[in-house]
């Protein structure tokens, strides 16, 4: 299913003392780190993810983690991910906005549908017990301290 037609369920930023160019070279890491791990991939078996694995370039369309494939990279502004599982398909779209200064915005939009009775079950545990926004929340302090500390970027990059 193409992002677009996926239905918008928040939008969460935060601001970075730090360049678009490597705001955006600070994804990588943090999303590696938030979606690579045993857990993550452990879960993503439990759910059936279409996808289970880091593989590919993540700076390019088809590259994978686990329950995610990049499906659109323009750096340094944009990076998408889609996936779905048994009970949704979903979206994480990253922005990165330009701000005066050598700063930079970033934005974590998450967009899903959840199309059976199971689905709106697993919605309302994900969304509706406010974990999901804590994730995302600290994934893009993740962003943050990796950029405002110069970390390096991804594998491969």
């Amino acid at each position: 299913m193409p992002l677009e037609q996926l239905p918008p369920i928040d939008e969460h930023y935060i601001e970075v003392e730090a360049p678009a160019e490597v705001a955006y070279a600070a994804l990588f890491p943090a999303i590696e780190s938030a979606f690579g791990g045993k857990l993550a991939q452990g879960y993503c078996e439990r759910v059936g993810t279409l996808e289970t694995e880091i593989s590919g370039d993540l700076h390019h369309p088809g590259g994978t983690l686990p329950g995610f494939t990049v499906t659109r990279a323009i750096a340094p502004v944009m990076l998408a991910l889609t996936g779905e599982h048994r009970f949704a398909k979903y979206a994480i779209v990253f922005r990165i906005d330009l701000l005066p200064g050598q700063r930079s915005r970033v934005r974590l939009e998450t967009r899903a549908q959840f199309p059976s009775r199971m689905g709106l079950v697993y919605k309302a545990a994900v969304i509706g017990t406010r974990g999901h926004v804590l994730f995302v929340n600290r994934m893009l302090r993740s962003i943050k301290r990796r950029a405002e500390d110069g970390e390096a970027g991804p594998r491969g990059a």
